[in-house]
């Protein structure tokens, strides 16, 4: 995890590789908490005996899920110390390359990729990776954006 002592260091990152984290395993109880709390109950989710058959040869993540992992992993790659408040401001470009089987195991990177002088604040674009164990192609990129306040 990357440390930065202060906001007047955070704003001097941009560029900065951030990771890799943890490895994280995606498990069917993990999915299906997940659509039981959003209500999406679709096959390819839930129902590993339907899935077996399916397109991705069993259940997946909902996409969803893997974009409410980057708080988490965000937390892993980094921390902007002297601060009183981080305030997620939404995301950008965000998109979902390669299915998550359940069972897989999760990863992310992230390089700060903009950096905004606010009045008592910085608000950070943050590009973030997750990577799939033994893929070549990631299962998601999105670009976070945080407000970080004196």
């Amino acid at each position: 995890m990357k440390v930065f002592k202060d906001l007047n260091e955070f704003a001097a990152a941009l560029g900065s590789q951030l990771g890799p984290t943890d490895w994280m395993e995606i498990s069917q109880d993990r999915v299906n908490l997940f659509a039981d709390a959003t209500d999406d109950h679709q096959w390819i989710h839930v129902d590993p005996a339907r899935a077996a058959d399916g397109p991705f040869g069993g259940t997946i993540a909902h996409g969803l899920l893997t974009l409410s992992l980057l708080p988490h992993f965000s937390h892993d790659l980094y921390r902007v110390e002297g601060i009183t408040l981080a305030v997620n401001y939404g995301y950008n470009k965000v998109r979902f390359i390669t299915p998550v089987k359940v069972g897989a195991r999760i990863r992310a990177r992230g390089e700060v990729t903009e950096i905004k002088q606010l009045d008592g604040a910085v608000q950070a674009t943050t590009t973030i990776t997750v990577e799939i164990e033994g893929s070549e192609k990631p299962a998601a990129v999105a670009e976070s954006i945080v407000r970080y306040i004196a």
